[in-house]
């Protein structure tokens, strides 16, 4: 099992960029959230198998159809074992 939390930065609020993630997530089995953070970048917390949140986090490089990703940092967090399913904020 493996979280972390990522900060997606480019155009990528009001393009669905929180909906696609969800959309993405949940097939994959990953729990975790997504909201709009006030700098205009799109933050995630991601949990779930190891390469499963990889090839996610990988998928966050694309986005939905008219997001224009510029940079996605991830770093390594804790489990939270009251998140179990995914949410957008």
């Amino acid at each position: 099992m493996n979280a972390i939390h990522v900060s997606i930065y480019g155009r990528v609020q009001g393009v669905g960029y929180r909906n696609w993630v969800q959309e993405n997530a949940v097939p994959k089995k990953i729990s975790g959230w997504a909201r709009n953070a006030s700098d205009g970048s799109v933050e995630l917390f991601l949990q779930g198998e190891d390469d499963l949140v990889n090839k996610l986090l990988s998928l966050c490089w694309e986005g939905p159809e008219l997001a224009d990703v510029e940079d996605v940092l991830a770093q390594d967090s804790q489990i939270d074992d009251s998140i179990s399913a995914f949410e957008i904020y």
